[in-house]
């Protein structure tokens, strides 16, 4: 099997992980949408969306891994992108099990960077 590679920019990596984010209880609010495309371009969101949706979940994680590794993300980076992710799992006031679940997965995942 092939590895799987993107060529994003650092702000479509952005939208793609807010997105997988918003996905977590396999629903996107529209507060979800207001809030992600508050944070990248309407052009980015729309793109990013598409291929978003035509992922697996297996697909999505290697290529958020992949291309974290590629920008060779900062500690700082790494914490400034896990802030936004916690805005957007608060936005609806809640802080699910699966939520929860996807953050530690995260972490775990982009942790050693």
């Amino acid at each position: 099997m092939e590895p799987i590679t993107t060529n994003w920019t650092r702000e479509e990596l952005k939208a793609y992980i807010l997105l997988y984010c918003a996905h977590a209880d396999f629903i996107e609010t529209q507060k979800e949408v207001d809030y992600i495309k508050s944070k990248v371009s309407e052009v980015d969101y729309k793109k990013i969306h598409k291929e978003f949706e035509e992922d697996s979940d297996y697909e999505s994680i290697q290529k958020i891994e992949y291309t974290i590794e590629k920008y060779k993300y900062t500690k700082e980076e790494i914490h400034t992108l896990f802030k936004r992710i916690k805005e957007l799992f608060y936005l609806d006031g809640t802080y699910t099990a699966a939520e929860q679940s996807i953050f530690i997965g995260l972490k775990h995942l982009l942790g050693k960077n």
